[in-house]
């Protein structure tokens, strides 16, 4: 209705992620559908708070679940229906699983990695040797790759910080490789009049050019090129973050670990590691 078209509005305005908007109009019809014939902006902050633990109690949903709608419904009462609604602090909290992460031997590291080819090999590289979270992984793109000074430049990560990196002595030369064929696919796209990438923020209306420029584009191109779902425009997204972890699952029962291993282990593995340089010291 027109709620969700006008929050669709202001979230692409703002210029928010892809996923973010899915996200919150998910949770937005979602709520339209509890609250049956009353209209959001005839609630209360009493009536949200109803439904946010509602979630937790009845819906079983995970404490990053509730979160989500807590952030979608905040969104739509403070910047569409301008309603204050600041008192939604007694809210029922879902609780959140305290699991240690599961820590792998160099030898199931080793076994592991024996498993995984090609870019998913040096995405996992990556994330057991810079203890990259998957998401930083993915939305790396040329001009945060510095191999004069070996370093990986982690553009706006968790807080909004930007860092940087020291690239695995080990997987340099990979890397490299790696980002030569992509530019021949780069090259071959603009060839036939695409090679376009989504840019952050409003640089795109910045720098008109930009999106088709060697720099912006991402470490780990998708293999297909697919259409925007906002612009309408043949693009080449980066690998999708289902794509990595699917092949890391496999690796893993490939490899017969008994830990539950993910994309995650890897990254905290880094932080575990003890050793005062970069190596990837797993053979």
């Amino acid at each position: 209705g027109q709620i969700l078209e006008e929050a669709k509005n202001l979230i692409r305005l703002r210029h928010y992620s892809l996923s973010t908007e899915k996200t919150y109009l998910g949770w937005i019809a979602r709520f339209k559908t509890y609250l049956q014939d009353r209209e959001p902006h005839l609630l209360e902050a009493n009536d949200v708070k109803k439904y946010l633990t509602h979630l937790a109690l009845r819906g079983r949903v995970s404490a990053s679940t509730q979160n989500q709608a807590f952030n979608a419904l905040l969104f739509l009462y403070r910047h569409i229906l301008h309603v204050d609604m600041d008192d939604l602090t007694s809210v029922a909290r879902a609780k959140r699983k305290m699991n240690l992460p599961a820590v792998l031997s160099r030898d199931e590291v080793r076994k592991f990695f024996s498993f995984l080819d090609g870019p998913y090999l040096l995405m996992a590289q990556l994330m057991y040797g810079c203890g990259l979270r998957l998401t930083e992984c993915l939305r790396l793109r040329i001009k945060d790759v510095d191999f004069e000074n070996d370093l990986l430049m982690v553009r706006s990560g968790k807080g909004e910080k930007d860092r940087a990196l020291m690239i695995p002595e080990k997987i340099k030369e990979e890397l490299a490789n790696h980002v030569a064929s992509i530019k021949e696919i780069h090259e071959q796209d603009v060839k036939i009049g695409y090679g376009e990438v989504f840019l952050p923020d409003a640089l795109e209306k910045k720098y008109p050019g930009a999106p088709k420029e060697w720099v912006w584009q991402w470490v780990f191109p998708a293999q297909k090129l697919s259409i925007d779902p906002r612009t309408g425009k043949v693009m080449r997204w980066h690998i999708h973050p289902a794509a990595i972890q699917r092949a890391v699952k496999e690796a893993v029962m490939k490899a017969g670990l008994p830990k539950m291993a993910s994309c995650h282990t890897l990254r905290h593995y880094a932080e575990f590691r003890t050793m005062p340089s970069n190596n990837l010291n797993y053979r």
